[in-house]
């Protein structure tokens, strides 16, 4: 069996929602609850010369399948947007 992890924000004191679970009403499951730590992230700024020399300007110049990388960016964002939060396997 598959293990499934999320990761909801505590609301109310003691209480926990989980939504959007692959269960069907009936089945049993087992929950095991583990305060997580939460770290910072660091979000670095990178200057124009910084993003430059990245190689992240131009990344995709080469490629023969993307014709315009505008519209293939858009389609990329859109698929994100659309993935479900997790994958299912019931094989």
């Amino acid at each position: 069996m598959e293990a499934i992890r999320v990761h909801p924000l505590i609301v109310k004191e003691g209480k926990v929602v989980v939504t959007g679970l692959p269960f069907k009403a009936g089945q049993y499951v087992e929950v095991i609850v583990l305060p997580r730590r939460v770290e910072k992230i660091s979000r670095t700024r990178l200057t124009v010369r910084q993003l430059r020399q990245s190689g992240l300007i131009g990344l995709w110049k080469n490629r023969d399948d993307i014709i315009d990388s505008a519209v293939y960016a858009r389609q990329l964002r859109e698929q994100a947007q659309q993935r479900r939060p997790f994958s299912y396997d019931f094989s």
